[in-house]
Parts: C-alpha cells; structure tokens; sequence
C-alpha cells in the first residue's frame, strides 16, 4: 500500500467516492426492505448499484464498482490485484482489524497508463443476511436462481467481508 507514493489528496478523494456510493446503495436498500422485501431488495443490488457506480464514474471521471471473492454476477469478480486484497482484507480481519476501516491502494502500470487503485471493504452487515446469510427463504432463493444463474454470493455471517468498492484513477 505505497501511501508515501500517493499524494493523501487522492486517498481522500477515493474514499468521499466509495463512502458515497456505499450510502446511496444502503439507502435505496433500507428503503426497498422496508416497502417491499429482500426480493425488492435484490432487484435494487440488480439495477441500482450498477446505475449508482455508471452516476460515480460520470462525476467523477474515473471506474467505480463493486467486486468479491464470491460474487453474484460474475462480471463483477475480481482481477488479480482486487482478488489479492480481499483475501488480505480478511486475514485482517481475522487479525482483528475493524472490517469497516479495511482499504487498500497502489500505483498500477498498465500498458504504459499508470493508475491509482483503490478499494474499500465491504463489510456484511445484518440487512444483508436475507439474500446473503446462510438461511434465505425459498421464494428469494427461487428469485436469486432466476437473476444470477452462477450465483456464489451467500454463506456470510455479519462482519464477513462481502466484497468490496474499487476505485481505478487514471494518473
């Protein structure tokens, strides 16, 4: 994590970016459990946080999403380095470092463009147990299978760490 190497400013900026969009996905969440269930809770996780992350990329220029280690869509799994800091992440965890504090960042070359990575763990918490958790109901099940054939996102305990926000800054 070369902090020396990257101007605070950028760390700054990329957490305000991932605290965001981590607010704005928890809200519309909050809201969809309590109108309508973890079934309109899914269809928030399916429409709205990819639309959250396009609205966080647009302002501010640079990739924002959502990655894991056992993801409900694949297209959001994560590459190498983002692989490598989940599993850091959790032997942090396991440590006994905070899961809500959990971040990483590095300088990337990339075909000659260096960028700035960031990421922001994902701890889970109890409103993501019903469509997460170890017990979910048969018709969210039934739900899930239709929305995410090659679904590996369930098995989680509070405070697991679900996944996390990635941030991609060009330099």
């Amino acid at each position: 994590m070369a902090a020396e190497t990257v101007p605070q400013e950028r760390i700054e900026a990329s957490r305000a970016v991932a605290g965001g969009f981590a607010a704005e996905l928890k809200e519309a969440l909050t809201k969809e459990m309590a109108a309508g269930g973890p079934i309109a809770a899914v269809d928030v996780c399916k429409e709205m946080a990819p639309q959250i992350a396009a609205r966080a990329s647009e302002k501010s220029g640079w990739e924002v999403g959502r990655t894991s280690l056992k993801p409900r869509n694949p297209a959001n799994a994560p590459d190498g380095w983002e692989a490598e800091m989940l599993q850091a992440f959790a032997a942090r965890k396991a440590a006994g470092e905070d899961p809500a504090k959990l971040e990483a960042w590095t300088i990337a070359g990339d075909g000659g463009q260096k960028r700035f990575r960031y990421m922001k763990a994902i701890p889970t918490a109890s409103l993501c147990l019903a469509c997460h958790g170890t017990d979910i109901e048969p018709e969210l099940r039934a739900h899930l299978d239709t929305l995410y054939p090659e679904d590996a996102a369930v098995g989680y305990r509070e405070g697991d760490i679900r996944g996390a926000f990635t941030i991609t800054q060009p330099m």
